[in-house]
């Protein structure tokens, strides 16, 4: 059985992600804030059940004293008339018993007979209700004290005690102090949790800042490196992280001494890849060079044969002219070789001011020649008679766009460069179309400017470039054979042709490259005007 891992979901980028710096803040805060939740609900409950228990001992004491009191004045309590003149009980005489305080409810029920009251604020007696003395009658007796919700009072401890003769006393404190002082201490722990949360953020940010500055400056040279150009030429990795944030014994410090180990190994790498490259530089140089004199022979001695048609048969002729072809090609693909080797050294080229409409008109009248069962128009900056700029050109035919171009402003397609390789840029990018289209298509080729730089255009409306082979078009012996018709036979493409004009285009710090679908296909080069 196979055991795929699960794939790590998408990244969303509406979804904003917090920094470790952030995150580190968030989760001390998170557990001074539990910490503080658990103590303060500890502490509250503490002094509810402290609260609750003074609340009981003081109800105990109040209960005694009534109960005494109404044992020693048993025969003195009197009863009052109602409105009807039948006669009442009153309240209760245990509420009149030294050191009963204000807010105590006393129930009393003898014989059937229920005497209730309550010290009221004004510490006068007053007698309860009827709900009043049901929701008290409730509480059974010799269980301790209860709480009890009495309508229109509030919450009471209730406690219920029997007396010897059968008498029942309740007697209540109120609780309102209680839930009064409970609140109040919850209030404070909640301004004083909100001060030290915003304290402790406050010295959390400042100490995660500060602990966090050596992984930034971690961070920051692996963006220095990151900068660097390391895909050509030869690299020197200077970057290193500090001494002070390599200390093993930190995490920090560990993660610092992974990247100069890391930016070692690199820096090595590098240097081995540009000493093989500097060696197959060398090698293809070397080998282009001498193969130049070789082949010079075998086209010199192909063609002094050839000249004697009269005295050999025909088949031989043809294979020596087959012979001188390939001589031919073959020192074309050694010039490019040569030429690419000496671009990827970093020769030196020319610095001349070069018109490129004068260059693309040359290489248009070439193409002309070499192609015509195509159709080759340009598309140049026109001027007046008077030499103000007129209307361009919009894909004129070749020979009304050579008259007009012969007019134009030479200053405003002008850049400094190498005149032969810029040629041969031009040269390059029409013979690509040239190979790589049928016969009929119709390439322009276009010169403008674009605030200060030239662009030289070439489009066709060929078959299109294949997008699979669309991001290798530039690199060296590529071909693009699937999607556009090539050539066959001894003149078709060597796949070093775009990679010259890549090579001479960056040579020339400018850049190139190719917008194709099918019907259209442009290939554009930039370059700095003079």
């Amino acid at each position: 059985m196979t055991v795929t891992a699960s794939p790590r979901p998408p990244h969303r980028p509406g979804r904003r992600s917090w920094t470790l710096r952030r995150r580190l803040v968030v989760v001390v805060l998170a557990l001074v804030a539990g910490v503080a939740a658990m103590m303060g609900v500890f502490s509250t409950l503490r002094l509810r059940d402290s609260l609750l228990h003074q609340l009981d001992t003081e109800l105990v004491a109040a209960s005694g004293r009534a109960t005494e009191h109404a044992r020693r004045h048993e025969s003195g309590e009197e009863r009052e008339p109602n409105e009807a003149g039948n006669p009442s009980p009153g309240p209760p005489g245990g509420l009149r018993a030294l050191g009963q305080r204000v807010g105590t409810l006393s129930v009393s029920v003898r014989d059937g007979v229920v005497r209730s009251g309550l010290i009221d604020r004004s510490g006068e007696l007053r007698t309860l209700s009827t709900g009043q003395q049901a929701a008290l009658t409730a509480v059974p007796v010799g269980v301790g004290p209860r709480t009890v919700d009495v309508p229109g009072l509030g919450s009471y401890r209730v406690l219920a005690a029997s007396r010897p003769d059968g008498d029942t006393v309740l007697t209540g404190l109120s609780t309102a102090d209680l839930t009064t002082t409970v609140r109040s201490y919850v209030g404070t722990e909640a301004v004083v949790a909100a001060v030290g949360l915003a304290l402790a953020a406050a010295v959390g940010a400042a100490v995660v800042r500060r602990e966090m500055r050596p992984l930034e400056r971690v961070a920051a040279t692996a963006t220095r490196v990151s900068e660097l150009p390391l895909n050509h030429g030869e690299v020197a990795l200077a970057e290193r992280v500090a001494p002070a944030d390599t200390d093993p014994r930190t995490e920090v410090g560990q993660v610092g001494t992974a990247l100069n180990q890391l930016l070692g190994h690199v820096e090595g790498a590098l240097a081995a890849r540009h000493r093989s490259e500097t060696q197959v530089r060398q090698f293809v140089a070397d080998a282009s060079h001498e193969l130049r004199t070789p082949l010079a022979s075998i086209r010199g001695y192909a063609e002094l044969v050839r000249r004697r048609p009269g005295e050999l048969p025909e088949e031989v002729v043809r294979a020596v002219g087959r012979v001188e072809s390939e001589a031919r090609r073959m020192t074309e693909l050694v010039e490019d070789l040569l030429l690419l080797a000496r671009l990827d050294a970093g020769r030196s080229l020319d610095q001349t001011e070069v018109d490129l409409t004068a260059l693309a008109v040359d290489a248009v009248s070439d193409a002309h020649a070499a192609g015509p069962d195509h159709r080759w128009h340009l598309d140049l900056p026109l001027t007046d008679g008077d030499g103000a700029p007129g209307d361009a050109g919009d894909e004129t035919g070749w020979d009304g766009a050579q008259a007009a171009a012969t007019g134009g402003d030479d200053g405003r397609t002008v850049v400094v460069g190498d005149e032969h390789r810029l040629q041969q840029v031009l040269v390059n990018l029409l013979a690509n179309a040239r190979v790589h289209t049928p016969p009929g298509t119709t390439v322009v080729t276009g010169v403008r400017t674009v605030g200060g730089d030239v662009v030289v255009e070439v489009r066709d409306d060929g078959p299109g470039v294949p997008a699979a082979v669309r991001g290798t078009l530039f690199e060296r012996f590529a071909r693009a054979d699937a999607g556009r018709s090539r050539a066959t036979g001894p003149t078709g493409s060597t796949g070093l042709g775009l990679a010259i004009v890549q090579a001479v285009v960056a040579a020339h710090g400018g850049r190139v490259g190719v917008d194709s679908e099918p019907g259209r296909t442009v290939f554009t080069v930039t370059l700095p005007a003079a």
